[in-house]
């Protein structure tokens, strides 16, 4: 069945890159699910994504769907013209790092970040990546697909800097702390991730796919933060409080405080990032620290 020598190709590829098949989902910028059930055969791949896995694996659409690139596979579900123009992508100069795919999904955060996203236009993406409005479509045939993907990336990219970030802390008042530092804009590389999330979540009260991103993301968040609490009860660092309710409380005050910060003009006083991570540090102590014991 040419769904399942699609998927054994994709495999190939896979292995060929040495990487697990979750970061190689990252690198293509899709639900690792959904490859998951595409390797399985309970998911046809689309032609974008089978698109995103020839450029990642530096190999030919061709060889992926065994058939010329002109031709659309019976197992791929998207318009022929997606599959038809592989030119774009395959452009004499280098591939960027980490493949077109991702230096796509990352001018479009930047971009969403300095505009908003329904000011972001595809030939701004495009003129970003060096490349056509044919590549870009070529890659995310649709606004949607390339919003979908915009959201996957900042979600792992936020969960990296956080694994990153708290690496060998085992101390749980230390590492929450860290994660509320993390989430400070104090930087402009914080202050545009966060313009990026406030647009986002805009976008979610209007988009079921962005919507169903949103949630998966904060259940991750909170229970990130529930864990650290948790422990942090165990080690005698924080009161016997309940963990989840109290990382409800702590995200929706991160939340809220860095809306704020993100409004007001910077400078004003009482409105910066460092008076909400003071305010934060002072609803952890209030709320959540242990007293010491004498």
């Amino acid at each position: 069945m040419q769904q399942d020598e699609v998927a054994a190709r994709v495999r190939q590829v896979i292995d060929a890159t040495g990487v697990s098949a979750r970061e190689f989902a990252r690198r293509i910028v899709i639900d690792p699910s959904k490859l998951s059930r595409s390797l399985n055969g309970t998911r046809r791949f689309t032609a974008a994504e089978l698109a995103r896995i020839a450029d990642i694996g530096g190999v030919d659409v061709g060889r992926l769907i065994g058939t010329t690139a002109g031709e659309m596979p019976a197992g791929a579900a998207a318009t022929p013209s997606t599959v038809r123009s592989p030119s774009p992508s395959r452009s004499p100069s280098p591939s960027p790092e980490g493949g077109r795919p991702l230096q796509i999904v990352r001018e479009t955060v930047r971009l969403i970040a300095e505009r908003g996203f329904h000011a972001v236009r595809v030939a701004d993406i495009a003129a970003a990546c060096h490349t056509s409005t044919a590549a870009i479509h070529y890659h995310f045939p649709g606004r949607d697909e390339l919003l979908e993907a915009a959201v996957r990336w900042c979600m792992d990219e936020d969960t990296r800097r956080r694994a990153e970030a708290t690496a060998g802390t085992r101390h749980a008042g230390d590492e929450l702390r860290l994660l509320i530092e993390l989430q400070t804009p104090r930087t402009e590389q914080q202050r545009r991730q966060w313009c990026v999330w406030l647009d986002l979540w805009a976008e979610a009260a209007r988009s079921t796919t962005v919507g169903r991103l949103h949630v998966e993301y904060y259940r991750q968040w909170r229970g990130t933060v529930a864990d650290v609490i948790r422990r942090g009860v165990e080690q005698g660092v924080f009161r016997p409080v309940d963990a989840d309710g109290a990382a409800l409380a702590l995200t929706a005050l991160i939340d809220g405080l860095a809306s704020q910060v993100l409004a007001t003009e910077p400078g004003l006083p009482g409105t910066g990032a460092p008076a909400m991570h003071d305010a934060l540090v002072a609803h952890v102590d209030a709320c959540l620290t242990a007293p010491v014991a004498g």
